[in-house]
């Protein structure tokens, strides 16, 4: 790599003359080159964990997600040996590392923003760490993860002796 370019938004931040020197592209590949950055999305994500201070077990875990699209424009993935034209899909999933499940999934449609909310129910009391992956199917390198931390109180006891 080229000191420390690793990314798409990398790239962009060069300046022109090490960018030239970097990619050494014709002015035709050049344009190529950014007419796909402009287009690369920049997507700023916020989450909450609803009613966080009364989670019990057997009770559903709330996530609310809010996307915010600070690319101005959206359209097809520039994919030029794809097919057909491709439309970008993303997806937002909760999933727990240390038992490797999945807790929660779904797919979003993504214009300028979108709010969507998953829920899963959490088995055992305690602390939990949770992950959250904002996930693109059409570009490598647009994804992104948020850790949560979560306390999961028992279930209310019930009265469940027999009454003799």
């Amino acid at each position: 790599m080229f000191q420390g370019v690793e990314t798409v938004f990398d790239v962009m931040e060069l300046e022109d003359n090490a960018r030239a020197k970097l990619l050494q592209l014709s002015p035709t590949e050049m344009a190529d080159v950014a007419r796909f950055c402009n287009r690369y999305p920049n997507v700023e994500l916020t989450y909450e964990v609803k009613n966080e201070r009364r989670l019990r077990v057997g009770k559903p875990i709330v996530v609310e997600v809010s996307l915010e699209r600070e690319d101005e424009i959206i359209g097809p993935v520039i994919a030029p040996f794809f097919p057909q034209k491709r439309e970008e899909g993303w997806w937002v999933v909760i999933g727990e590392p240390k038992s490797n499940s999945l807790l929660s999934i779904k797919r979003v449609s993504l214009g300028r923003s979108a709010r969507l909310r998953l829920d899963f129910v959490s088995g055992a009391p305690g602390r939990h760490t949770y992950t959250l992956y904002f996930m693109s199917d059409s570009y490598l390198g647009a994804d992104q993860e948020y850790k949560f931390t979560v306390d999961v109180d028992d279930a209310p006891q019930t009265d469940s002796s027999d009454s003799e």
